[in-house]
């Protein structure tokens, strides 16, 4: 279709997440505090997805791969392909996790090499913020203001927990080195991540 037009591959699962307390049955399109369908390319080969375990467990889920997708995936489909992943499964214990980046943790957050990735959704527990038909509701009550605030706050908390900042300090700093993006905005449950480079921390302790 799209002739003399070559996109690079970008190999990852659009979906990987543990499962929520909030319901048994769980529509697997709208992304949630425990991850799902995030969407977002950076969940590929080297990458550390980190998640909030909500039920006994964990019962991790994978699927929905891709061979290559932008931010937004924007026409509601990516380049879909069959991949095959290698994963290592590690679970980190809260009371082990005092002074650690992950002692605040209660959203899917991605690390790779480069980057500290925060996943911001337009309701960041749907299930649990829009009553007993929250998933249908999702899908007509998303916004990307929304999912915007809410990759603020986390990636604001993440520099105030993890880097030891101050409100104000992380503030400014979101300002001149973090780069916001939009996931996607087609799963009902919108998202917008926000990025700061490690090697803004290269001075540190």
């Amino acid at each position: 279709m799209l002739k003399n037009i070559r996109v690079p591959i970008r190999p990852h699962f659009g979906t990987m997440g543990l499962a929520p307390k909030e319901a048994d049955v769980v529509n697997s399109i709208p992304p949630s505090y425990t991850g799902g369908n995030i969407d977002n390319w950076r969940i590929g080969k080297g990458a550390t997805m980190y998640y909030p375990v909500a039920v006994p467990g964990a019962l991790l889920s994978v699927g929905d791969p891709h061979a290559s997708q932008g931010d937004s995936e924007l026409c509601g489909t990516a380049i879909e392909c069959s991949l095959t992943g290698t994963f290592q499964v590690i679970l980190h214990k809260k009371a082990d996790l005092g002074g650690t980046p992950l002692e605040a943790l209660d959203f899917p957050m991605i690390e790779t090499a480069e980057d500290w990735v925060m996943s911001g959704f337009s309701y960041p527990n749907y299930l649990a913020e829009l009553g007993p038909d929250a998933q249908n509701a999702i899908f007509a009550k998303s916004s990307i203001d929304l999912a915007m605030r809410d990759a603020f706050r986390k990636m604001r908390g993440f520099l105030m927990h993890a880097k030891g900042l101050t409100e104000d300090e992380a503030i400014s700093l979101m300002s001149v080195a973090v780069d916001f993006g939009i996931t996607q905005v087609v799963d009902g449950n919108w998202g917008v991540h926000a990025i700061i480079k490690k090697n803004v921390f290269a001075g540190q302790a």
